[in-house]
Formats: C-alpha cells, structure tokens, sequence
C-alpha cells in the first residue's frame, strides 16, 4: 500500500496571514510539520500543496517537495485532491496533513494510515476521549459519536449524545469523543468526495466531513491519546516555543 502524505499550506489565514512561514526557533512553521511527517514510517512521499509562490520558494530552499495547486480551492481536501492528480499512479492513499500543527506526532500519521489494512474502509480520522467539562461544552472543539465498529456517526460542534442528567455529570455516564481533524482517504475516495456539492449538514455546522457522511461514505475513527496543538493564533507560537524548550 502506497501512502501520499499531503499539507495544504495557504498564506491568507484569515486570523493568521502568513502564518506558514512564521520562525519558531529558527525554523518556519511549515518547515517544522514536514520535518515532523518525514519521522512517519509509512510514508511514501510527503509533499506541501500550496498556492503560494513565497511558500512554494521557501519548501524548495528546505529541500521538501512542493507543489503549486488553484488558489479557487476552499478546503484542504480539494487541495489534496488536486495533488492526487499528479501522483494517481503512485498512491493508494491520501493522507491529509495539517499545515498548523508543528508539533504534529508521526505516530500519529501512521496510526491513520493503518486503517486502510482494512479493505472496507474509505476515510479514516482520529478521535481523542474527552476527560473534561470545559472540552466538552466548547463550541470550538468538534464531537464524534461512533458506532460499535468505530465509525463515525455524526460530528457536531454541540455536546452529543444529549443526556437528560445534569450537564456536570455527563462525563461520568457516557465516553465522549474529540475529533482530532486529521483525515486519510482511499485514493479513488478522494477523487469522489472532492467533486461532492456542500450538503445541508455541512452548512449548519460548518464542518466538511458531514458533507461525505450525507453522501453515504463512511468514516473509520481510530482512538489517539495525543492532542496536537495547532497555531490558529500568533500567541499559539508560545505554547509551541514553551513545548519545545522543555
């Protein structure tokens, strides 16, 4: 089985321009997650998919692979899929990578991959236990509920399932679930999904993945006790610096 590793590396964040190319310790940001992917063990090729000519420079200098994808692109997944055009002939399966996340933990990234040993299965994420009240009642932080296979089931950004019980007991009667938004997709997957109009569910909760359940896709989830931080804001930088200091 062959493993694409893809990063969409975009220079407009809306709350962090440029934020790819931001020093941390010496090292760009996109520098430091391609160092951290190339540590993945299964790993055909790992390439940065930006529409950039500064961070599509600045990968080369580096000596990552790089390559140059539509600035129309509203997602990662579309980003990915375009790459996948290049490389169809050399990949079995895609793994989205997050470009935010410098501390990202190759375990990681093969842990994601490992689910396509099974045949049936299509997209794969990670999912972390919720251990307390403030992740779980956080509208940032988006849920899972799966089903007794590991698929998911639906993903909100409300607390599900709803219990009729106090809220600060919740966690003591049901496991809830963290998506960790990292995504693997089986190749000929990938070139489906991406062609998939937003759907109903997406729209209302903003968030891409309903999009390929709506569809009927199924999504395998495999547990992970690591949390990456990501930088969404220019004061995430210290938390990453403080991490790599100790």
């Amino acid at each position: 089985m062959k493993i694409l590793g893809v990063i969409p590396s975009r220079f407009g964040s809306t709350r962090f321009p440029g934020k790819p190319l931001v020093e941390i310790k010496g090292k760009s940001m996109i520098q430091r997650v391609y160092e951290q992917c190339m540590k993945a063990k299964n790993f055909e090729k790992i390439i940065v998919a930006t529409d950039n000519q500064r961070i599509f420079n600045h990968v080369e200098s580096f000596g990552g692979a790089v390559v140059m994808t539509s600035p129309k692109h509203s997602t990662g997944t579309d980003r990915c899929a375009e790459v996948l055009e290049k490389y169809s002939d050399e990949c079995d399966v895609v793994v989205n990578i997050q470009g935010d996340e410098p501390l990202i933990e190759p375990g990681q990234l093969d842990l994601i991959a490992s689910a396509f040993e099974r045949e049936s299965c299509q997209i794969s994420t990670l999912v972390k236990k919720i251990n307390t009240q403030e992740i779980l009642f956080d509208h940032s932080k988006v849920k899972v509920v799966r089903d007794v296979m590991g698929r998911a089931l639906y993903f909100s950004r409300a607390a599900i399932p709803f219990q009729s019980k106090d809220q600060g007991s919740w966690l003591d009667y049901h496991t809830y679930w963290n998506h960790i938004g990292i995504y693997a997709y089986k190749a000929e997957v990938l070139s489906k999904i991406s062609a998939l109009d937003p759907s109903a569910l997406e729209d209302a909760e903003s968030l891409e993945q309903l999009r390929w359940l709506e569809a009927g896709y199924t999504i395998d989830t495999l547990e992970t006790n690591h949390n990456s931080i990501s930088v969404d804001i220019p004061k995430d930088i210290d938390r990453v610096i403080a991490i790599l200091n100790s």
